[in-house]
């Protein structure tokens, strides 16, 4: 792969990260507006479904990034690392508080 194609699916990648964490946020945020479910729910289905694409995703971002400028890499894993640290955390909250 040539740096531009690199290049070019490092930014892909991380702008499918970027959305992939969103909507695991928002599918995680959804349970607070309805009832508790007897069992999982469209909602769950969707969370799961873009965690799993995000792990891809993620791997493809970290083996084109330019590791000679580290920290200029993974700068952009910021926002989606907080995310989907609110996601989970709102995920343990609904599961086991409500």
């Amino acid at each position: 792969m040539g740096p531009m194609r690199g290049q070019q699916a490092n930014r892909v990648s991380g702008k499918a990260i970027i959305v992939l964490s969103v909507i695991a946020f928002l599918a995680v945020l959804s349970g607070y507006t309805q009832p508790p479910q007897p069992d999982e729910g469209a909602a769950a289905h969707i969370f799961q479904l873009s965690i799993v694409a995000l792990v891809p995703m993620l791997l493809l971002f970290l083996a084109t990034a330019d590791w000679r400028q580290p920290l200029r890499s993974v700068q952009p894993l910021g926002f989606p690392a907080v995310a989907l640290a609110l996601a989970f955390g709102a995920l343990y909250y609904l599961e086991h508080y409500r």
